[in-house]
């Protein structure tokens, strides 16, 4: 399975962008499609996911701003992010696994493939 992500950018705060990530090698519908973001000097962090039965979760800080979607018939999962901030830079990483308990979802270890990230960059 190879990911690739894309669609990162400067945007001003405030801004939008959308990032995508297309996965090859395997029909993902029905594994767990994520995003992590890591800012520099801090670990890896969660910030989106579409679990299997298709609930689309968040971490608290992008809730409101953040819309994670996925087109099974292209292999691709978005990230809409919106209103950004400049707490917001960061490189987000696409992620995916296979089936995983709900408490799982939340921790980079429990993907094992990885797109290559692509870079956001809020300036204020």
């Amino acid at each position: 399975v190879q990911l690739q992500a894309s669609g990162g950018g400067l945007v001003q705060a405030g801004g939008s962008l959308r990032v995508s990530c297309a996965a090859y090698g395997r029909t993902f519908s029905s594994y767990v499609m994520g995003w992590f973001r890591q800012a520099p000097g801090k670990e890896r962090e969660f910030v989106a996911v579409f679990t299997r039965s298709g609930n689309a979760v968040y971490r608290d800080s992008v809730k409101g701003r953040f819309t994670i979607s996925r087109d099974n018939t292209k292999n691709t999962v978005y990230l809409q992010v919106s209103s950004l901030e400049p707490e917001d830079t960061a490189v987000y990483y696409c992620a995916l696994a296979g089936p995983l308990i709900s408490s799982a979802i939340y921790s980079p270890t429990s993907y094992p493939y990885w797109g290559q990230g692509t870079q956001v960059t809020v300036s204020s």
